[in-house]
């Protein structure tokens, strides 16, 4: 099947009668209760349920290898390849599938706000709420982009169509596949909407640095005096909660490029974890959930319709879906300047990371590299106690390429304009998980609002000893002794001693990362046991 082939048959797949194409969000929403795809909550969004899937599936997702993909993929666990031959098989299947179905919905839309770098995409779905999701998700063309737009790479997903492992050489029923030859992602037997916009996701990290443009697992804001802020952080460390500030206009809230020009977002809408979802805590993300945005999991009040956000009975990940357009301080077009600051968050279970430092440029590539957070005891089966993560970039599942191509570009746009980088400890103090407590979330606020106004830049700092990390003595909000774990401790030698082992496991993680300078090496934690 060569691209050629690819793209004529994807057009015969959009030409046929049961095809419907760009619905308008009211039009979906009458297909997803027509359909019995989802139900119209109280806010006015539709709640879907995922079935088995309620998150990702990241030992499901390949990316095809062939001549395009062979030397410019970092093949391993988190880049799985699969041959042609497989793909093309489950493509023609998929298709043929599709074919026969009542209803075919279709999206067309970019990737990218900057004109310049963006990527025009199709994405075509089995279920209309699927295609909701997409409509809210991704950036939507004008009328006259509508005219225009083709296709450069497409997603075709089929949640009903279940592999057979035996015959269709996947894992499971399940499968996500990239091949950036035929330029398509191939998803089925997973009804999870966050496959749809992951995929997309990873697709510009691929193609993005051709172009000199950085992508990011991060959000961004911007300033009333136009600096621009960048939030990286793994799922839970408030990355989507600390940019959604009404004091600043939010550019996005998940994924960006940096180019010369300055930064851009990818998406046009957000996709946000909603658990314990409250108007007094996240009042921006609270009211963003109205007409037209899609509820994933999440447990409805019966009589009332009312989303019950406390409620875990089907997930932990429960997810809220809508354009950013919802947000009502926002950058539009979502594209800013170079960032003046860069804010690495962590969730530390462990309780021994300071709530706030300030790093130099090589300890800003070690903890990017690192992309450190912890799994809390009780999410997962098996899990007693947290457990250290590190995630690559703050997005390992996402990068098809080496990650020294993501942190050396990161480290020379730092030097090239002068970015501050603070390391930010959203986890827990006064213990670990279990003892402590989480960091509040006013105090949180306050060391990120000092850090913004540069208020840190001069302030007295003080050195850590394990960790070797530049941490502010004062901080205007926030109580002195806070800034300083081992004083939130009720006993030292035990604080010592969970400190250290985390050291460890930073540099035990850090061990894989072959071709990084010393300077870059020696710029971890400076104690192990």
């Amino acid at each position: 099947m060569n691209t050629v082939n690819q793209a004529s048959i994807i057009k015969e797949l959009i030409t046929q009668p049961n095809v419907l194409t760009n619905l308008c969000v009211g039009e979906l929403v009458e297909k997803v209760l027509q359909r019995n795809e989802g139900t119209l909550t109280a806010t006015g969004a539709i709640r879907a349920e995922t079935g088995r899937y309620t998150g990702r599936s990241p030992q499901d997702k390949f990316i095809v290898k062939d001549e395009v993909s062979k030397d410019t993929v970092d093949w391993g666990t988190v880049n799985q390849p699969i041959s042609e031959e497989i793909f093309e098989n489950l493509y023609h299947k998929v298709v043929d599938f599709l074919k026969e179905k009542e209803e075919v919905f279709v999206f067309n839309g970019f990737a990218g706000a900057d004109e310049r770098y963006r990527l025009p995409i199709q994405v075509i779905n089995e279920f209309a709420w699927h295609n909701l999701f997409a409509h809210q998700l991704f950036i939507r063309p004008t009328e006259d982009e509508f005219a225009d737009h083709v296709s450069e790479f497409t997603v075709i997903s089929a949640p009903s169509f279940k592999a057979d492992p035996a015959q269709d050489g996947t894992r499971s029923e399940a499968f996500i596949m990239v091949s950036f030859k035929h330029r398509v992602i191939l998803i089925g037997g997973t009804e999870y909407a966050g496959e749809i916009k992951k995929s997309i996701f990873s697709v510009m990290n691929y193609l993005l640095p051709e172009s000199d443009v950085l992508p990011m697992h991060c959000s961004a804001n911007v300033g009333k005096e136009g600096d621009v802020a960048l939030f990286f952080g793994l799922s839970g460390t408030g990355k989507t909660t600390l940019s959604a500030d009404p004091e600043r206009r939010l550019i996005g809230d998940d994924e960006h490029g940096w180019s010369n020009r300055g930064v851009f977002n990818i998406e046009g809408g957000c996709y946000a974890k909603c658990i314990n979802l409250s108007e007094e805590n996240e009042p921006q993300i609270y009211k963003a959930i109205r007409f037209g945005s899609v509820l994933e999991n999440v447990i409805l009040h019966p009589g009332t319709r009312e989303p019950d956000y406390e409620d875990t009975t089907l997930t932990e990940n429960t997810r809220a879906a809508y354009p950013i357009k919802n947000i009502h301080n926002i950058v539009e077009p979502s594209i800013a300047g170079h960032p003046n600051t860069i804010i690495f968050l962590t969730a530390d279970a462990f309780g021994v990371l300071p709530p706030i430092s300030k790093l130099t440029k090589e300890q800003a590539m070690y903890h990017f590299l690192s992309g450190y957070t912890s799994k809390l005891a009780g999410t997962e089966r098996g899990v007693t106690s947290p457990e250290a993560t590190f995630s690559t970039c703050f997005g390992s599942p996402f990068l098809p390429r080496h990650a020294s191509t993501y942190a050396e570009m990161l480290g020379e746009k730092i030097d090239q304009f002068n970015s501050n980088v603070f390391l930010v400890n959203t986890g827990w103090t006064g213990g670990a998980y279990g003892e402590g407590h989480r960091m509040k979330l006013a105090h949180t606020r306050a060391m990120i609002h000092a850090a913004l106004e540069g208020e840190l830049n001069s302030t007295e700092t003080v050195v850590d000893p394990i960790f070797g990390l530049e941490i502010p003595a004062h901080c205007p909000g926030v109580p002195d002794d806070v800034l300083i774990p081992k004083r939130t401790w009720k006993d030292e030698a035990q604080y010592e001693e969970k400190a250290h082992e985390l050291a460890t496991k930073f540099h035990e993680n850090f061990k894989k990362f072959d071709g990084v300078s010393e300077e870059i090496r020696n710029s971890g934690p400076t104690f192990t046991k």
